[in-house]
């Protein structure tokens, strides 16, 4: 049965392991996560799962097979060169969420040969909703990219990607669903705004978005086009967009994924 361990025991961490355990891919007791003593939620919630809790690195490398990097990108060189004398390319695989760190950056922190993935998911992976997409090292097997995708598909959708595009998919995928919230909960002030109660605001906002998501996926089409399949001449929605237009909708959200952007790779330069 596969071992897994994470570093680290965040949210991204807890949304990953629930969708692990949900799929049937681990099973609790063969999940071991560190963390630091005083972040009670993630203890609690890893206890929850049925899991170990340590604040030992090491502990977490000793008794687990595929370990995740679940740390800030600051934290990154201290954690590994904490596991590297218990790091062994023949057992271990790592798998590193850390914002900005490269596959190279990676390899050159741990043991020669090493075996690594960079990989990106995000946290609607807690309700297995996730988009993530991973870069296999240069160590990496085919075994170890099957697992990999296999892992990160059990939360949502999963592909691999050129590192190239590591920065702007974590500006897109990564940070959107915070934009994605920010639009919901803007769609129901408006409602709320007009009379609407808001707690069928929330519902029927969140709704919305869920389904035009899910137009742009399952019918292919352009999202313009799907636009103006609702946008009747003089109609209603014609002066919503209107309206959007004017507010600077479309170059705040533009110039959004730029700044993230280039904030992901401001990180990298700095490790």
């Amino acid at each position: 049965m596969l071992k897994i361990g994470f570093f680290g025991a965040g949210k991204m961490a807890q949304a990953l392991a629930k969708g692990f355990l949900s799929a049937g891919l681990v099973k609790g007791e063969n999940i071991t996560a560190s963390c630091a003593p005083q972040d009670t939620q993630c203890v609690e919630a890893f206890e929850g799962f049925g899991s170990k809790v340590t604040f030992d690195n090491q502990s977490v490398a000793d008794n687990s097979d595929v370990l995740l990097l679940a740390v800030k990108p600051s934290v990154v060189k201290t954690v590994l060169d904490q596991i590297r004398p218990n790091f062994t390319s023949s057992r271990h695989l790592l798998l590193s969420v850390a914002m900005g760190v490269t596959v190279n950056q990676l390899e050159n922190l741990l043991p020669d040969g090493s075996r690594v993935m960079r990989v990106m998911p995000n946290t609607p992976a807690l309700v297995q909703c996730g988009a993530s997409v991973y870069v296999p090292g240069n160590r990496a097997t085919v075994e170890d990219e099957k697992l990999t995708a296999k892992l990160l598909s059990s939360v949502g959708t999963a592909e691999r990607v050129q590192e190239y595009l590591m920065d702007p998919i974590t500006a897109l995928s990564g940070s959107g669903p915070a934009y994605v919230y920010v639009i919901i909960e803007a769609l129901a002030d408006g409602a709320v705004r007009m009379g609407m109660p808001r707690d069928m605001a929330y519902r029927l906002a969140s709704q919305t978005v869920l389904g035009a998501g899910t137009m742009v996926r399952e019918t292919k089409e352009h999202p313009g086009k799907l636009k103006d399949d609702v946008t009747s001449p003089a109609g209603s929605t014609a002066a919503g967009l209107c309206a959007l237009e004017h507010g600077g909708l479309r170059y705040t959200i533009i110039d959004a994924l730029e700044k993230a952007t280039e904030k992901c790779k401001e990180t990298s330069k700095a490790l």
